[in-house]
């Protein structure tokens, strides 16, 4: 008997991602997915590969399917061998001009790569850091658009506030460079 998944490419050697569709679908399950598929999807990560996660979804004869049902929805899209990374590493904080935010992020790996997880960490160090350095809710307006981010193209928006408020006195300047580096790992 022939089957569906006896058509569709062989998809256990490729690894996923999430797309801006799939981060949107976690946090308002908007498109009604089966449990299995949903599953699945929280799961992509960017890192695992089919068959890996094959594992969470009844073995590959299973994944198959799945995997293109959230390719059809938008959900997930495949990671190439050319990663939306970009090809040359990002310029020392130091090297770059004041205020030269889009040079300091188009070093760091598309936005839909990083995980909620992630996400959630750099939203949490961003804010700390303002509340650590500026004290208590302090720069108000700045911790509101923090918090309001729920995703890793939305923090990159209000960075560069962040960082100005960051470089606007001498003590915060001077630790600037490594609290950027702590933050480019989950940003």
């Amino acid at each position: 008997m022939t089957t569906l998944s006896d058509f569709l490419p062989d998809l256990t050697g490729t690894t996923f991602f999430k797309t801006a569709t799939g981060l949107q679908e976690i946090q308002h399950r908007s498109l009604g997915l089966p449990a299995l598929i949903r599953r699945v999807l929280v799961l992509v990560d960017g890192k695992r590969s089919g068959k890996e996660l094959a594992a969470f979804a009844g073995g590959e004869e299973n994944i198959q399917e799945v995997l293109n049902q959230l390719m059809e929805y938008g959900c997930i899209d495949t990671q190439t061998g050319e990663k939306p990374v970009a090809a040359t590493p990002v310029a020392p904080f130091s090297a770059l001009e004041p205020g030269d935010y889009a040079a300091e992020l188009a070093g760091l790996p598309h936005a839909a790569l990083r995980s909620t997880k992630e996400i959630e960490i750099a939203r949490n160090f961003m804010v700390n850091t303002t509340n650590g350095i500026f004290g208590q809710n302090m720069r108000l307006s700045l911790i509101k658009s923090l918090l309001a981010c729920q995703s890793a193209e939305e923090l990159r928006q209000v960075y560069p506030a962040w960082a100005g408020n960051m470089a606007s006195t001498e003590a915060s300047a001077k630790g600037l460079p490594e609290l950027c580096a702590r933050l480019f790992v989950v940003l």
